[in-house]
């Protein structure tokens, strides 16, 4: 009866207690509930409830993103993303579509970024974020063999160069005076300079030698190097930064630990992670 007893008292003692809150400790913990239940749900609390990443990306543009003999999607950029979305315990879904439907691909949300050696550039900066560049490189001019009168990016005034039409390298083609031709990606481009359909193309610097080296093509070749160089990231749409910093994170402890210049050399016999 003691116990009972003694109980009951420290029920009344607790009811008490509860009910002398004030006013403003009432009003706090309102505020916090209220926080807490309208706290807004971001993209990456999306992707990790989800655990699953969607990568928008080519799967034509080798080495970066392309399909292996076995029909299997590999490549740089892919390895890369893969390695970057393992670390953050996520699964990745890749949605393959051309180059010039990607962007409008990542604003209509198909996608949570682009892996597809997108280059930052102060346009693209103005509508999308980036990550930490992932590969450094630098644009070239390939002509066929037989060309005559381009020898440099200035001789492109007036020439027609086959490009994507929304890339970096299109950008440099037509700064320099070109005519574009707009194409779907750098194979293309390059049957289109053989056919004579086209002068010239400007592109990546290692897309075009894997593709002389893998093709052995003796038809074309790079007479001119911009001596800029082109950084290349994850693109996202803006406002989504949670998001950028855990992929950033992992990319950073790529470079330390070496990851990222492994993968490299795998693919170009290179470290092409680092400027």
């Amino acid at each position: 009866m003691k116990k009972l007893f003694l109980g009951l008292i420290t029920l009344v003692l607790l009811f008490s207690l509860a009910a002398c809150a004030t006013p403003e400790e009432e009003e706090n913990k309102e505020k916090e509930q209220e926080k807490e239940e309208t706290k807004e749900t971001t993209l990456y609390d999306e992707i990790k409830e989800n655990g699953v990443l969607y990568v928008g990306t080519e799967g034509t543009y080798a080495p970066f993103t392309f399909h292996n003999e076995e029909d299997v999607l590999t490549g740089y950029d892919v390895e890369v993303i893969k390695e970057v979305a393992k670390r953050m315990d996520l699964e990745v879904e890749f949605k393959e579509t051309q180059w010039d439907s990607m962007f409008a691909g990542l604003n209509a949300e198909r996608f949570h970024l682009i892996a597809n050696q997108v280059g930052i550039n102060e346009d693209r900066k103005e509508n999308y974020d980036f990550s930490e560049p992932y590969t450094y490189s630098t644009a070239v001019l390939v002509v066929p063999k037989d060309s005559e009168g381009i020898t440099s990016f200035e001789d492109l005034s007036g020439r027609k160069s086959a490009q994507s039409l929304t890339s970096n390298y299109g950008k440099i083609a037509e700064d320099n005076g070109a005519e574009l031709v707009g194409v779907e990606g750098l194979a293309q481009s390059i049957e289109l300079i053989k056919q004579g359909r086209a002068e010239a193309t400007v592109n990546d610097k290692l897309a075009v030698l894997d593709y002389i080296k893998r093709r052995d093509d003796q038809e074309i070749h790079i007479v001119a190097e911009s001596d800029e160089m082109t950084e290349m990231a994850f693109t996202f749409n803006k406002g989504n930064q949670e998001l950028i910093d855990a992929i950033n994170e992992q990319l950073n402890a790529m470079k330390e630990d070496g990851t990222l210049t492994r993968i490299s050399e795998e693919w170009f016999g290179e470290d092409v992670s680092k400027k």
